[in-house]
């Protein structure tokens, strides 16, 4: 005997199952807008440490971990590449182009608010069927190729993620008070 209530089914001497349909939307697009607008409070608080010790916001721009890392600003802006290029190639449009040139918190946050704008404003209808549309990226003279899925699971949201947690770890190592909610953002 099996019994479904909506997506959760279950039957005698079995354990429960749990089937849930998400799209690459949903999947992506929603945690990507949230992890950018925290990257935005975050430098927030960072521009009040600042303000509040006295310190030359200029200084955070040349952090970083190890010397062969990139500094903060470039964390921002690899950040907004991978969340700008996911949601134009996932709909087929191109990815818009951003000069690297931020050296300022202001100037990070202006890409950031431009980043979200941009993600928000790509339709999900426009992203149906993408976890099979080939996505070719071209980084150098090396060329990848992949599905829609494996763009967005094993590459877009990993380097994401590295640069957005890379740019906490950078603020919170300079003495910003940030804790795991900085991050997360509003769930």
């Amino acid at each position: 005997m099996i019994a479904t209530l909506g997506s959760l089914r279950c039957s005698s001497n079995q354990k429960m199952e749990l089937t849930m349909s998400l799209s690459m939307y949903e999947a992506a697009f929603p945690p990507v807008i949230r992890t950018l607008g925290s990257l935005s409070a975050i430098l927030d608080k960072a521009a009040a440490h600042c303000e509040a010790r006295k310190i030359d916001p200029s200084v955070l721009m040349h952090y970083r971990l190890a010397p062969d890392m990139f500094a903060l600003p470039r964390q921002f802006q690899i950040a907004s590449d991978q969340a700008k290029g996911m949601a134009a190639r996932l709909s087929g449009i191109d990815v818009p182009s951003y000069p690297d040139t931020e050296s300022t918190i202001e100037e990070l946050k202006g890409r950031l608010a431009k980043t979200i704008e941009f993600v928000k404003s790509v339709p999900q209808s426009n992203i149906e069927g993408s976890e099979s549309r080939d996505i070719v990226l071209k980084l150098g003279d090396t060329e990848m190729t992949f599905t829609g899925r494996d763009y967005v699971f094993g590459f877009v949201l990993p380097n994401f993620y590295f640069h957005a947690a890379t740019a906490y770890d950078l603020l919170r190592h300079a003495g910003v008070e940030l804790g795991k909610r900085d991050f997360l953002g509003a769930v």
